[in-house]
């Protein structure tokens, strides 16, 4: 038994951004995390933290980074949700088993509606 069959006569829609957008998202999401990252190691190689102003700015530019970083991840997961939902959106379209109901035809009496 299958679960899902495709509907007869649907049409699969032109595919859009949506596939451009996925194909681009591994580098977006590389570029995104690979980025801050050397912005701050660069800022731990060139800071001087010898007073403690200082290091309490290199965890400061830490834990930004790190928070930078999350937030770039989510809105790349994010972007990835949207691009699935779009491709079985304009995918074929599939008709579920029906499921007979006994009272459809004839409503029960005690029924709320």
């Amino acid at each position: 038994m299958r679960w899902l069959n495709k509907l007869p006569g649907s049409v699969r829609s032109a595919s859009g951004l949506e596939w451009a957008l996925w194909r681009k998202l591994p580098a977006i999401w590389a570029v995104g995390t690979v980025l801050p990252l050397v912005a701050l190691g660069a800022y731990h190689w060139l800071a001087d933290a010898s007073t403690p102003a200082a290091e309490r700015a290199l965890l400061l530019a830490d834990y930004v980074v790190v928070g930078l970083i999350i937030f770039h991840w989510t809105a790349v997961l994010t972007i990835a949700i949207g691009c699935v939902v779009v491709m079985l959106m304009k995918g074929p379209a599939y008709v579920a088993d029906g499921l007979a109901v006994s009272h459809s035809d004839r409503p029960r009496a005690d029924s709320e509606t």
